[in-house]
């Protein structure tokens, strides 16, 4: 029997054949990939919100003028009104699923509020909502060729832009994705 093959941390690159609106061409960071199914957070689509309206929506007062233009992210269509802050390092928060010993997801308040304070994590990405798999669901669409999984970079996942990010991503993997046709057919 073959062992199945998880992709916690690692990226999901969508296809160019991929038309569902939620994923076309988006980068997901999975956090978690086992048995029981997956979900990620989808991390190349930036909202029309800021850190800084984000921050006054919850009443959490900061004095930080370079969190206010920091985006929020779209990370998938399910529980769109639920926060996640993907963060390095991982840090001691009310509820973090730790990912590595370096990154880390985190769904409690207190990491927002000590992000408008300046004591965060150094790094970080705040999305709202979630992109879940059920068991093997996941498997499913890869077998299909509707992603392709790649390792994780960590300047990829944090410091490049929006905009780059899913061309980018499959690069690490030698693939140009603008080479790539949209019509899909198996042998």
């Amino acid at each position: 029997m073959i062992e199945p093959t998880y992709l916690t941390n690692q990226f999901l690159i969508a296809m160019p054949t991929l038309a569902d609106p939620n994923f076309f061409q988006t980068v997901i960071y999975i956090s978690e990939h086992n048995a029981s199914g997956a979900l990620g957070l989808v991390i190349n689509r930036p909202l029309n919100l800021s850190l800084g309206q984000l921050l006054e929506h919850l009443q959490i007062a900061t004095d930080r003028p370079d969190l206010a233009g920091m985006p929020i992210h779209h990370g998938g269509p399910v529980q769109p009104e639920q926060g996640f802050v993907l963060h390095s390092p991982v840090g001691q928060w009310g509820a973090t699923l730790r990912v590595t010993d370096q990154i880390g997801i985190t769904t409690s308040r207190d990491i927002l509020q000590a992000v408008a304070q300046g004591d965060g994590p150094a790094s970080l990405l705040i999305a709202l909502g979630y992109a879940g798999w059920g068991p093997g669901q996941l498997e499913r669409e890869l077998a299909e060729n509707s992603w392709l999984s790649g390792p994780v970079d960590f300047d990829l996942l944090f410091h490049t832009p929006d905009d780059r990010r899913w061309l980018a991503a499959a690069a690490l993997l030698g693939i140009d994705l603008t080479l790539l046709s949209s019509d899909a057919g198996h042998a």
